[in-house]
């Protein structure tokens, strides 16, 4: 059983053993010690309401590594006087579970409630989540579960709709600043780094709090001569003894798809500055290149479409030039792209075209084409009236008939209307120009 409890002393308490890490030293005594959650923690947020009320409800804790999940987690339990149980998904299974829940039931019965913390929660499977909900309707349980992926995506709906999500947030540099100052406090001496190596070991932890302080204690245990800028490092001695944190990127996951519909959506506003930086960061996250060479290809056709025509073709061309050349060159191509696509006029007239010409065709059935543009191979076919009256286009006058091409009774659809941005301000001209031809040549008492 020992390996499912946290027997870890409780946050606040002096202990004398100076070896634990930085991070647990100076781990928060009170919830309003937690840096960067103002926004749950305060009177008006989610948390901060229910402990003011008496009343704490399970919960899923969703956010990215190091912004606090366990430490509130432990602080909620000692708020509300109940017993501190964590256990990891990635190392527990269905005997682990059966366990801490008999020791939960058992509790129970002596008059204290359990605040059962699972990390890792979206590594349970379905039944595995299933199994925490009798426990916790019936109240044997408290669950607050820390994720770092998206809930709607990972954990059942039942066990969604017993417990309330709490979105954590990142930590911003002056968040990690303040956890330098309180490393400082705890170690006795400022850290010896310029204030330009300051700002850039913090910006190295990429929002984790836990991140920041190892590589604080780190460079802590450095022994750094007097003579170099007064005993401190500067930013290039720190980048040599300190290789650069990669970037949090889950190419499967969350992060995939936040930084992909950045990019998206900065080419779609128009602004290749902000598309190249989210187009570098997934290149630095290890992203493959081809898969954003597709998706470029895809922008062009649905946010570009036929107000540049060019668009598409270019990037064709930067993926082929992609394979040709490999990385590092062929990215370069990729990024022209970018930079071609955010800045060429935009219209998504025949994306919308075609998805209203496509529920059209959905909703009207099996409806035949009007017999005169039906071929008539065959007697019978001629005799059923097929071809009859089709005018050929390239004889009328104009080289337009004006003709209709819809199943007949179908009131004619309008689907494609271009805007007046790039090329399509030219075809806009040929739409009207047909639909005045085509009302001037509609015979009587047609509609």
């Amino acid at each position: 059983m020992a390996d499912l409890f946290d027997t870890a002393p409780p946050a606040g308490d002096p202990q004398p053993d100076v070896t634990r890490p930085l991070a647990d030293r100076i781990r928060p005594a009170r919830l309003s010690d937690v840096v960067g959650q103002g926004k749950v923690m305060g009177p008006d947020g989610p948390l901060g309401a229910m402990l003011a009320s008496g009343s704490l409800s399970s919960l899923i804790l969703w956010g990215p590594p190091g912004v606090g999940k366990t430490t509130i987690a432990r602080l909620l339990a000692r708020e509300t006087d109940l017993a501190f149980v964590q256990i990891s998904a990635i190392f527990s299974g269905v005997p682990e579970l059966r366990k801490v829940f008999d020791a939960a039931r058992l509790r129970r019965q002596q008059g204290r409630g359990t605040l059962l913390f699972v990390d890792e929660i979206h590594r349970f499977n379905k039944a595995q989540q299933d199994s925490f909900l009798p426990h916790m309707e019936d109240g044997t349980i408290t669950l607050v579960g820390a994720t770092t992926e998206n809930p709607s995506f990972e954990l059942n709906a039942a066990l969604l709709s017993r417990a309330q999500v709490i979105v954590l947030e990142r930590l911003s540099l002056a968040d990690l600043e303040l956890l330098a100052q309180r490393a400082e406090q705890e170690l006795g001496r400022p850290l010896p780094l310029t204030g330009e190596a300051r700002e850039r070991i913090l910006e190295m932890a990429d929002g984790d709090g836990r991140a920041a302080l190892n590589l604080i204690e780190q460079v802590m245990a450095w022994k750094i001569p007097a003579k170099e800028n007064g005993g401190k490092l500067n930013t290039e001695q720190l980048s040599q003894r300190l290789m650069r944190r990669a970037a949090k990127y889950d190419k499967s996951g969350d992060e995939h798809y936040n930084l992909i519909s950045a990019l998206h959506k900065s080419v779609r506003g128009s602004d290749p500055d902000a598309a190249l930086y989210w187009f570098g960061r997934m290149l630095e996250g290890g992203e493959d290149p081809r898969y954003l060479a597709r998706r470029l290809t895809r922008m062009a056709v649905e946010d570009i479409g036929l107000a540049d025509p060019a668009a598409q073709r270019h990037c064709l061309d930067a993926w082929a030039l992609y394979e040709r050349l490999g990385s590092p060159e062929g990215e370069l191509a990729l990024a022209q792209a970018v930079i071609y696509l955010a800045l060429a006029p935009k219209s998504n007239a025949g994306y919308v075209a075609y998805k209203a010409a496509r529920d059209l065709a959905r909703r009207s059935g099996s409806q035949m084409p009007p017999a005169h543009i039906l071929n008539a191979p065959t007697a019978l076919m001629k005799d059923q009236g097929y071809g009859a009256g089709y005018a050929y286009d390239h004889d009328a006058e104009d080289g337009f008939s004006g003709q209709n091409y819809f199943p007949e009774g179908m009131k004619r659809p309008v689907f494609y209307l271009p805007v007046e941005r790039g090329y399509e301000r030219e075809l806009k001209k040929r739409v009207e120009w047909f639909a005045s031809l085509r009302q001037k040549r509609r015979p009587e008492g047609k509609t």
